[in-house]
Order: C-alpha cells, then sequence, then structure tokens
C-alpha cells in the first residue's frame, strides 16, 4: 500500500471547508468525505477562521505568536503547552 503525497490545501479551499463547517447543515464526517480530509484538519481550520473573525470587525485577534524555544520539543509536538496558552 502507497501513502499518497502530501497535499497543500489553498486558503480558498480551506476557507470553504470551514465555513461549511461552521453551518452545520452536515456532520463533520460528512464534511470529511465530501472534501476528502480528515476530521481533525476540519476542526482546526474552523478554529483558525472562529479565532481570526473577530480582526475582520476591527477587534483585537489573539496573538497565535508564542515563542517555541521557552518550551521542550515533547511539549510542543504533543501540544502540551501549559494552559494559559493552550487557551
Amino acid at each position: 500500500m502507497s501513502r499518497r503525497p502530501r497535499r497543500n490545501h489553498t486558503a480558498v479551499f480551506k476557507a470553504k471547508v470551514a465555513l461549511a463547517a461552521i453551518k452545520g447543515e452536515k456532520t463533520l464526517m460528512e464534511l470529511a468525505q465530501e472534501f476528502d480530509v480528515q476530521v481533525n484538519q476540519i476542526t482546526q481550520w474552523k478554529s483558525l477562521l472562529l479565532e481570526g473573525a473577530v480582526g475582520v470587525f476591527g477587534g483585537e485577534a489573539k496573538s497565535a505568536a508564542v515563542d517555541l524555544k521557552r518550551f521542550t520539543p515533547d511539549q510542543v509536538y504533543f501540544n502540551r503547552l501549559p494552559e494559559s496558552l493552550a487557551a
């Protein structure tokens, strides 16, 4: 069984998928099958869209810039950052 090569999705595609997830007309599993992406990926794109939506209306979006050098590689890789940064 050969592995599928890694795909790079366009911003337009990501927005389309995230908006479909926000609408809620289909389940995440249905969207994953329709767009041929993982459910976790849809959830991540949806979260990014919702976080960034504040900036559209002139508010300040939460800063995603974190100095990852302060943490061990395991904390970063396994997404085990301190609570103050995880939210």
